[in-house]
């Protein structure tokens, strides 16, 4: 086969593999509509929801993916990556048809994981990332920090500053801003909108999380992949790239400042959260532990109804997506530091080139190199800037090096004798 033959065939399965993508409107399916928020308070909170969901024939999907599977040559990379990107669709696709059954547990867990899965070192989990980080942040009651920033700006004002800052970033190809009544998150973003849930109220420093989290990263890597001729799929959202790219958007909100205490706490009780319904908890249960922890029934129902969207309310069966924010965080991290150190910089912007999985990086390397696949048009502006980002990821990957058992015992040491700084005009809490 000629070398224009290869690109033609590898051209074609991934656009086969991109239609395939096609019904698999994954939160679109498990949404729920207002009505059910708005009778669950109703009930005084004291039932469990009622939800259904529409069948999904997953029929279209598995016939293009059997065609897919019939045109593969065993063994190459670039075979393997398109086979490994054709089982994640069908994962989905069964992920979908099971939606309000227990079964929908274990697609699930294949393509999130769930929070007791071990992390790439195959040694910590996201659970105990996240009850570490609950601890530490606990360890935070003596310290004054201050008065929490006001969430009181409105999702109008939200949808304002998103528009000027897409025109800004992507000038022509900036997607429409939406104010929407249904939502799972606060914000959503694909290549040609982004939608901001109605009635959430924000902080100034939530927009700038929104606008590095949903704008720079989510709306970048859709417009880089849909400019992907060769390899259509690139261009979609799938649950195979969801590790990578909400790590990705979570480290832009830790490199641009904009992250903080809040937020990651979040973060972390999602992920309890989780497996708090994993081990049996039912969504009252689960909403009674937002509910203490943020003291806000709205949200605490809007943080539950993320745990349980097309799983069962009685416990045993959730929605594993929301354990990817804090893994997917560790994977960038480790990977963008890592390629600092062993000098492998030349690939950082196949990072951002589509919706891809950081594993998928040596392929598409691979197919670059055959006129395949083509590096990221758009950049967040801290990837932009190498002169500092290089600066940080040297310096963060000599951390590696440190044994901090060595490092926390001697200043534990250190400060053993120490008195406790009382600071006047500093609460003490």
């Amino acid at each position: 086969m000629s070398l224009e033959q290869e690109q033609q065939r590898i051209s074609n399965l991934s656009n086969l593999l991109y239609q395939a993508s096609k019904p698999l409107r994954l939160l679109t399916h498990i949404g729920w509509d207002h009505s059910i928020k708005d009778r669950f308070f109703a009930n005084k909170a004291k039932e469990l929801p009622v939800v259904s969901y529409p069948k999904h024939d997953p029929s279209q999907t598995l016939a293009i993916l059997e065609t897919v599977r019939s045109q593969l040559k065993r063994g190459t990379r670039i075979d393997n990556w398109l086979l490994d990107t054709a089982q994640d669709l069908e994962t989905t696709a069964k992920l979908l048809q099971h939606c309000g059954t227990s079964d929908f547990f274990k697609y699930s867990q294949d393509l999130y994981g769930s929070p007791t899965s071990t992390l790439i070192d195959e040694n910590n989990t996201s659970f105990g990332l996240a009850t570490q980080l609950t601890d530490l942040f606990g360890s935070f009651n003596s310290i004054d920090l201050g008065v929490a920033e006001a969430a009181d700006i409105s999702a109008d004002t939200v949808a304002d500053r998103m528009r000027r800052a897409s025109r800004q970033m992507f000038g022509t190809d900036a997607p429409e801003v939406m104010v929407v009544d249904n939502l799972s998150a606060n914000a959503l973003a694909g290549a040609s909108r982004i939608r901001i849930r109605r009635g959430a109220r924000f902080s100034s420093n939530d927009i700038q999380q929104l606008i590095h989290h949903e704008a720079y990263i989510h709306v970048a890597t859709a417009l880089n992949g849909r400019e992907q001729k060769h390899l259509r799929i690139l261009g979609a959202s799938h649950p195979g790239t969801t590790k990578t790219q909400e790590g990705l958007a979570v480290f832009a909100e830790f490199i641009t400042g904009s992250m903080d205490i809040d937020r990651m706490h979040r973060l972390a009780d999602r992920v309890i959260a989780i497996q708090m319904a994993v081990e049996g908890a039912d969504f009252l249960q689960v909403y009674d532990y937002f509910l203490q922890r943020i003291g806000n029934e709205g949200q605490a129902f809007e943080n539950t109804r993320r745990v349980f969207r097309g799983g069962t309310l009685t416990g045993g069966a959730p929605f594993t997506k929301d354990i990817v924010y804090l893994d997917g965080l560790l994977r960038v991290h480790n990977f963008l530091r890592s390629i600092v150190a062993s000098k492998r910089t030349d690939v950082l912007r196949m990072l951002f080139c589509g919706k891809l999985d950081i594993e998928d990086i040596p392929v598409l390397c691979e197919l670059a190199s055959l006129g395949l696949c083509q590096p990221a048009h758009y950049l967040p502006p801290w990837a932009s800037d190498l002169r500092f980002l290089l600066a940080y990821l040297t310096y963060s990957s000599f951390l590696n090096k440190i044994d901090l058992t060595q490092v926390n015992a001697h200043y534990r040491k250190l400060l053993h004798d120490a008195p406790h700084v009382t600071i006047p005009g500093v609460r003490e809490r």
